[in-house]
């Protein structure tokens, strides 16, 4: 009855308790499944800039066939850092698409890094090359860190790293993250960094450029996560031209991913890979791009999961909520 509802209430640690790397896995491929063979909607993107300096934006769509609703209101605020705070923030809310009551609140930093870097590690899976021995990495923050795990999972033949910092100098927080994973080299100039490795991953803010075109060699493929709003990139100019690139989804990526840069470019939809409506047929040479700018669907199905376990094991805090 609606003077019975609740309303369920999940914070970060419980979040972390329950997402499993596999499982989350196994979530966002459904998730670019359920796209692909758009059994799930994916909502136009709000993404503003704010006279605070933060951006904010919402991310929704829904899956009629699994009552499932929501979006996912998350932006970046630089200035949190000036304060000891992280600057990306997110919350994902739950609804009954049949009443459009909330059902659950969901601190959204966790399941935002985690799934993004689940759906970089799908990329590598279907897109790379599974001989990859070297790899290149933009960042090494939170995103950067989950790519760069993520990776380790789905390329086991991955051993040497070499990562890139703003001012090109060590990051021993990170280095020992990855300690006994992977040999870890700080490397200083990019384009170096670049022709020298089978995969790269960009996991910036995405505020230019930060290699040349012609340092990507035959053979490489690119895994870019940095450029989630307009005016943003990673990518040098030209580059998108001479590989074979692949969206989450091509309306979005044309608006605020890569391929605003160069909307005309060829690409296909990632998702159409798992439902065999493309194949990637990856030749040795070949230049490969994932594109990624996020689906709602996601934050959905991962959200869904944590509801799901949470409730299950009393995690979380239920509140009354009724109409």
């Amino acid at each position: 009855m609606p003077n019975d509802a609740r309303l369920l209430l999940v914070d970060k640690a419980s979040v972390e308790a329950v997402l499993q790397p596999d499982q989350v896995l196994d979530a966002v491929r459904e998730a670019f499944v359920l796209h692909s063979r758009r059994e799930g909607r994916v909502f136009p993107v709000v993404r503003e800039a704010l006279s605070t300096g933060g951006i904010f934006g919402i991310k929704s769509g829904d899956v009629a066939s699994q009552g499932l609703l929501g979006f996912k209101a998350a932006g970046f605020w630089p200035a949190n850092r000036k304060v000891g705070g992280e600057p990306h923030q997110a919350t994902i809310m739950l609804i009954d698409p049949a009443t459009g009551r909330p059902t659950c609140i969901i601190d959204g930093n966790a399941i935002t890094t985690v799934r993004t870097g689940a759906a970089g590690g799908l990329g590598l899976q279907q897109l790379a090359r599974q001989d990859s021995t070297s790899l290149c990495i933009f960042g090494t923050g939170v995103q950067a860190s989950i790519q760069l795990d993520f990776a380790l999972r789905a390329l086991p033949a991955l051993a040497e790293v070499r990562y890139l910092t703003p001012d090109r100098t060590r990051d021993e927080a990170f280095e020992a993250r990855f300690a006994g994973r992977c040999t870890l080299i700080c490397a200083t100039d990019p384009n170096a960094a670049v022709a020298a490795s089978d995969v790269v991953i960009t996991a910036t803010p995405g505020g230019g450029a930060l290699f040349d075109a012609d340092a990507v060699q035959l053979g490489t493929h690119l895994n870019c996560v940095g450029a989630d709003t307009r005016g943003k990139r990673e990518l040098p100019p030209g580059l998108l031209g001479r590989a074979r690139l692949f969206v989450d989804d091509r309306e979005q990526a044309t608006q605020i991913g890569e391929t605003q840069w160069a909307p005309d470019t060829a690409c296909d939809e990632f998702g159409d890979v798992f439902t065999g409506q493309i194949k990637v047929d990856r030749k040795p040479a070949d230049i490969t791009i994932f594109d990624m700018t996020g689906l709602a669907l996601q934050d959905l199905t991962v959200a869904r999961l944590i509801h799901e376990r949470a409730s299950a094991t009393g995690l979380g805090t239920s509140i009354a909520w009724p109409w």
